[in-house]
Formats: C-alpha cells, structure tokens, sequence
C-alpha cells in the first residue's frame, strides 16, 4: 500500500526526485481558496510532511492530517512547526542541523562587512554613475569588539572567522560555555554595551521575542552596528527601524525580518541598512545537503514499511 506524503513548502531540489518512486506525492495547492477542498479529499490518509522552517506546520494543517506521523522539514528552526502540538500527538518533527552552519557563519561575516563598508551603497553609486559622490567613508571591521548573541555552532563558526579579523570576542546565551576562551555577559544590554558588532544568531519563539529591544539598542550604541541571521522575531523590528533613523546605531545588516517576505518601507529607505532574504544560508552545497537530509529523515522513518514492499 503506497505511503502518502504531503509537500506543503519549498523544498531543494534534490528531495522530490528521490521520494517519487518510493512514495505517493501530494502537493498543497498555493491557492488558498483550494486548501480545504484538497485536505477534505487527501488529508486523512497522509502520513508524511514535507515543508521547511520559514513555511512551518500550520496549527489549521496539522488538524487536517489526522493520521500524520513525521514532519520533516528543511531548516533548522522550528518556532514555524508546532512543535508542542506534534509531539502531544506522537508525530516525529525531524529538521536539518548541522548542514548550514558554514554558510550561515559566512554570511554573518558578509553582513558584517558590507554594512562596516557601506559596500551596498557604493555599489549602487557605481552602477548609477555617480562614483563617490555623496558616498561617505565606511568603517574599519578589523580589530573592532564582536558580540555573539547565542554561542551554539553557528556562533562559534563565525566566533573562529572573527579571530581572522582580530576581533576580541563576547558572547551571551541563558548559560555559559566552559568550554570557549570569549567573555561571557550575563545579559544581553551588557554585551550590547562591550561590542561594535552584535550578531543574533538565537532560536525564534517566545522565549527569544523582541530580546533585542530599545535598551539593547541604545547600549549597542551610535557607533554599533546590529547583524541578525536568526530569527526576525528576536528583534524588536519597530524599534530598530526608529534606531537607525534617529542614529542611535550606525547601521544594521539583517537576513530575516519580523513578517518574511514583507519588507517595512521605513526599512527600504535607509542607507544604512543592508536587506537579504533569509539568504544566509543560500548555498548550492548547503540547499543539497539540507535535502538529503530531508530525504534520510523520511526513509528513516518508513524504512522498515519501504523495506517490507520492496
């Protein structure tokens, strides 16, 4: 008897041709005004799901699937998956750490130094003929404090390219690490005040929500600039848009934003703000291997099934 699967999310595209032969393959309709109709006709017999982290496991979806067993989704958040929800019905939520963190930890190091450089600005300047004018100096990375805002392997991958720059090195997360040479601040204002550079790179959820606020804004401080490559929600996005006009800090390079893909015009008016698309960890080598790893966690599931029938 055919398994059914459902694809409710972009996915790289190494996972569909290896799950077709193996599985009966359902996609969500992106109209919405058909989704009811499609999870009436499909929805009880599907035991697999497919999305990634930014797309998630709707509450509604979840409710539509009464015999779901597994999500496996491409990313390593789940604030977007209902974890609490699957795991109060027995259904396996599997995702994809450990692929990104390279990718991710480079990123950072792009953003810190195309927002240091104003390398955005003087791109467009270029490009429109106007060379250097109105183009302001930028501002030397090397040497300059790093604050890391949750010290997991993403942290500490970018933490190893910051010592290339000569950057003293800090970090913050509910625990210290024993484990690593950086200071540790016992609050998240506190680190803001000893850096030039915060870079967020902690869990989305409600424990993480608006952690970057005013306060840390203004410790970070007029010379300072914000990195954000983990979660829109952990920055007070209101706020920060209101710092950066105001010159409470120099400047902000931010990967993800509070309602992805919606980009505040406030935001898209600034110099001093340097706007990619959840693209930090945007790599052919990663997107493949975040797949494959898809792929595994779906056969691992099934495999004694899959074994029996084939």
């Amino acid at each position: 008897m055919a398994i059914d699967i459902l694809i409710a999310g972009r996915l790289p595209p190494n996972v569909l041709p290896q799950l077709e032969k193996r599985f009966r393959l359902h996609r969500l309709p992106e109209e919405r005004n058909e989704v009811g109709a499609f999870l009436q006709e499909v929805g009880g017999s599907i035991r697999g799901l497919l999305t990634n982290a930014a797309q998630g496991a709707p509450e509604h979806l979840l409710s539509a699937l009464p015999k779901l067993e597994i999500i496996s989704s491409s990313g390593v958040g789940t604030d977007a998956l209902n974890v609490d929800i699957a795991e109060a019905r027995g259904i396996s939520v599997r995702t994809t750490p450990g692929v990104l963190t390279e990718d991710v930890a480079d990123g950072a190091i792009a953003l810190m130094l195309a927002t240091s450089r104003r390398l955005m600005q003087a791109e467009r300047n270029v490009r429109a003929g106007r060379w250097l004018k109105d183009l302001p100096l930028g501002n030397r990375m090397t040497g300059k404090r790093l604050g890391i805002l949750g010290l997991g392997k993403i942290g500490q991958a970018l933490a190893k390219r910051a010592a290339a720059f000569d950057m003293p090195i800090a970090y913050h997360q509910r625990n210290r690490n024993p484990d690593v040479p950086y200071t540790y601040h016992d609050s998240v204002v506190s680190l803001a005040e000893a850096s030039d550079f915060l870079v967020v790179i902690v869990p989305g959820g409600p424990a993480t929500e608006n952690m970057v606020d005013g306060k840390v804004l203004d410790a970070l401080g007029p010379e300072g600039i914000l990195i954000n490559v983990g979660r829109g929600s952990t920055v007070d996005q209101p706020e920060l848009i209101r710092a950066l006009e105001q010159g409470r800090i120099r400047a902000a390079g931010l990967d993800v934003l509070a309602e992805e893909p919606h980009v505040p015009d406030a935001l898209l008016a600034l110099d001093n703000v340097v706007l990619t698309p959840h693209y930090a960890s945007g790599t052919t080598e990663t997107r493949l291997a975040m797949g494959q790893r898809v792929v595994d966690n779906l056969l691992e599931h099934f495999e004694a099934e899959l074994q029996g029938t084939g």
